[in-house]
């Protein structure tokens, strides 16, 4: 068993658990002893082939670390990374934050975000225009953003964004009703056993 403080060799097989009582296992792809971060490569949690999970943790959270298989040779080269497609999605993810910053200065309310967000996973050409939501230039939603207060000219972009619109507000409700059906036995034990 590894102490905490210990050098990790990059390839080993490590197991973690946290203070959260939560069990990591991975294999470590770097570690710096000053800052006492230890960073671990983990099946995908999406699923993806050929994808990893990355998790940085910091020793001084983990209450156990097991060393399962020790990398003694020297480690495999680092993959080269795409700069470009790494400052692309920098990029971008700095325009969703700045475009969610935006709408909550604005005055936006939370239904109205929420709507962009779902929008945003289906059609990138989103943005905000005052408390606007404007769809590929061509469609306009305003508040209280239902689907009635979708404007633009007659045709398939239209008619596609109502759909979103529609399917939205319809997952809301059926979200809220699991919510209230989740709510009422337990309230009616309570009722029972006064």
């Amino acid at each position: 068993m590894a102490a905490p403080g210990e050098y990790f060799s990059i390839g080993s097989q490590v197991s973690c658990r946290t203070c959260q009582e939560t069990r990591l296992q991975g294999e470590v792809v770097a570690f710096d002893y000053q800052s006492k971060m230890l960073a671990l490569k983990c099946p995908s949690t999406s699923g993806k082939p050929n994808h990893a999970d990355i998790l940085l943790l910091n020793l001084q959270y983990v209450s156990e670390v097991e060393v399962l298989n020790d990398r003694t040779q020297t480690p495999p080269p680092l993959a080269s990374l795409n700069i470009g497609k790494l400052a692309s999605r920098a990029r971008l993810e700095k325009e969703e934050k700045m475009s969610q910053a935006y709408a909550i200065s604005a005055g936006v309310s939370l239904e109205g975000q929420q709507l962009f967000q779902t929008i945003h996973k289906t059609i990138k050409d989103c943005k905000w225009q005052e408390k606007n939501i404007v769809v590929m230039e061509d469609v306009v939603i305003s508040p209280p953003y239902q689907v009635e207060n979708c404007k633009g000219k007659e045709g398939s972009a239209l008619s596609h964004v109502r759909k979103i619109v529609e399917k939205h507000f319809r997952d809301l409700d059926n979200q809220k009703g699991l919510q209230r059906n989740a709510i009422q036995p337990s309230q009616k034990e309570t009722s029972t056993s006064s």
